[in-house]
Order: C-alpha cells, then sequence, then structure tokens
C-alpha cells in the first residue's frame, strides 16, 4: 500500500466506457455472514468480457468496480460471520464477477480451497471448471472417436482429458500452433481447420465411414457448429461448447434429425455446477493428471486491462490464455 493510504480502500479497474479501462483507489469491500474477503492474486481474462470491454449498446457504464472478472484467486485474509471451513490464510479459486482488484468478497459456497501443491501457481478456477464440466457432459468412455473442433485454452484442456479417459481424439483448428499443442495434450490426428469437405473426407475415412461418438465445438462460430454436425456419428452427441453469443445461430436440423444426435449445450448456468467444476479441476490439476499451465501464454498487471483485451482479441501468434496478476 502506498504511504498515506488507507487500509479500508483498495484499488481496482473500472470499466468506465468501450475500451475504457482505468485503475480507481475504491473502497474495500467488507465481509458479510456467509462470505469471506480474498486478496486476490490474479483473474483469468474471460473471452465472455470482451464484448462488455468493446461495447454493447445494452451495457452500462461505468460497470462497478472489478467487473466484468470472474475468474479470481486468492488468499483469505477476513471471514464473515457464520463461515465454516474457510480460514484467513487459505488459498482459494473463487466464482464471483469483481475480480479485477486488490480484494472480492465472496460467497463461501463460491470459493474452493486450493491445495499446498499449487502454492504460488496461478489458478483461475472459473475457467478450469468449465472444462471438467463440458467434459463430464460430454460423456466420454474409453475407445471412443472424440472430434474436438477449435484449440483454444478449452479444446486443450478438453483433449487433455478425453485422452486421459482413453479415447481417440481428432483435434482440428486453424492455427499450426494449437494443432502441435493439440497433440501434445494427447491429440491423436490434428487436422487443418481450413476446407470443410476436406475434413469431412479425413475424418470419414479416419472411422471408416462412420465418424465421431463425441464432437465438441469449442470455437463459437457458425462455420465450426455446421462442421461439428457433419462429424458426428448416428446416435452419437454433439456438445456445443463454443461461446456463441454475437447473434442468431442456423443449424441443420434435417441432418441432426436424420442421424439422431444428442445435442448438449454445456454452457452451464447454475453456480454450484460452476463450483463442483473447480473442485474437479483442483483434484485433477493437483494430482498431475491436467497442466494448465503452459496454457497461460500472457500475463499483465492490473493496469494493463486494456492491453489484455486488445491482446485478447487480436489473439496474436502463440496466444491461449491471458491471466492478470495483482
Amino acid at each position: 500500500m502506498e504511504a498515506g493510504m488507507s487500509s479500508t480502500t483498495m484499488v481496482a479497474a473500472v470499466l468506465a466506457g468501450p475500451r475504457g479501462a482505468r485503475i480507481e483507489r475504491v473502497s474495500r469491500p467488507e465481509p458479510g455472514p456467509g462470505t469471506v474477503r480474498v486478496k486476490l492474486e490474479g483473474c483469468g481474462v474471460c473471452g465472455s468480457n470482451l464484448p462488455v470491454w468493446e461495447g454493447r449498446e445494452w451495457f452500462r457504464y461505468p460497470m462497478r468496480p472489478g467487473a466484468p472478472g470472474h475468474e479470481g484467486w486468492g488468499v483469505v485474509d477476513a471471514v464473515g460471520p457464520g463461515v465454516t471451513g474457510f480460514q484467513v490464510g487459505h488459498r482459494v479459486a473463487t466464482l464471483s464477477s469483481a475480480a479485477y482488484a486488490e480484494y472480492d468478497v465472496v460467497g463461501a459456497d463460491s470459493a474452493v480451497l486450493l491445495p499446498p501443491s499449487l502454492t504460488g501457481k496461478p489458478f483461475p478456477g472459473e475457467p478450469l471448471g468449465c472444462a471438467m464440466n463440458i467434459f463430464r457432459r460430454s460423456d466420454i468412455q474409453a475407445g471412443q472417436t472424440v472430434a474436438i473442433i477449435g484449440i483454444g485454452f478449452l479444446g486443450a484442456l478438453v483433449t487433455r482429458l478425453a485422452a486421459n479417459a482413453g479415447a481417440r481424439v481428432i483435434a482440428i483448428a486453424r492455427r499450426p500452433y494449437a494443432l502441435e499443442l493439440a497433440r501434445a495434450y494427447g491429440a491423436s490426428e490434428c487436422i487443418p481447420l481450413d476446407d470443410h469437405f476436406k475434413i469431412i473426407e479425413r475424418v470419414k475415412g479416419l472411422t471408416q465411414g462412420f465418424f465421431c461418438d463425441r464432437v465438441i465445438e469449442v470455437v463459437g462460430e457458425q462455420w465450426p457448429l455446421d462442421l461439428a454436425g457433419e462429424l458426428t456419428r448416428e446416435r452419437g452427441k454433439l456438445i456445443i461448447a463454443g461461446y456463441h453469443q454475437d447473434g442468431p445461430r442456423q443449424v441443420n436440423l434435417q441432418l441432426w434429425n436424420w442421424r439422431g444426435l444428442d445435442v448438449i449445450n454445456a454452457h452451464e448456468r447454475d453456480p454450484r455446477v460452476y463450483v463442483e467444476g473447480i473442485r474437479l479441476a483442483v483434484g485433477e490439476v493437483s494430482a498431475g493428471r491436467l497442466d494448465p499451465f503452459p496454457l497461460f501464454t500472457h500475463r499483465f498487471g492490473l493496469d494493463e486491462l486494456n492491453l489484455a483485451f486488445e491482446t485478447m482479441r487480436t489473439r496474436p501468434e502463440g496466444f491461449l490464455k491471458a491471466i492478470i496478476t495483482v
């Protein structure tokens, strides 16, 4: 803390308008009943935050301090009345909406303990929990063929989880770097995401004409969604894990209906499910079965939030996931 600054204040990022994050000194939140205050170490930068930063007519600015950061982790420094299971000094991952700040207050049911084996390591729990929940919803079994369209942060993690489960993974991605990453995370086959019909023929050949038991779409665009349906076998499962929030989509319902596909929306809305996913991710990472740390490719300070968003928007070579350190 700077000399003369009150212990009742903190530094937070405030999104004052489109592409206008700025640093302000604001009141430090105090924990109430059933909540804990976390001295944040960092927060992941989520793709779902990009429309908020870019600006849409339905958003209102300025946003509250720390918003819309929701991938925070840090150390409990105060505990509210009625809280059990957490003590000052416990390191936690949190599910909140104001984690672009020095401190955040979260419900005790929205914090997950981090074991000593993860000390000093960044742990944005929400996206790691998303990967676990996508994997759970996909019902992947040993011996299945699984196509994953889109290899970024989530796609790489789901590739590893599927390979660990004994599935044969076909990774499909635009960038050569992403295809190399997919192979390192357990993909058996890697196909460039460049030609719709060539991809279909390649996967058809790799599966003796049956296509894939599971297809997970992680891009969030129309074409990969179209492709996902084409690659899913009869009675297979098509899992939509991409972030589709930029307008309506069309689907080939004739194909989906004829093949008898189960179509699963893996975008969770229940906070309890998110938190359970974070707990599962903690277990997988601490046991060494899942390694997210090479995927945190870009790090920024809290005062560089605009640059972090711009980097995520432009996605330079090698970009996978940005995190903010506090």
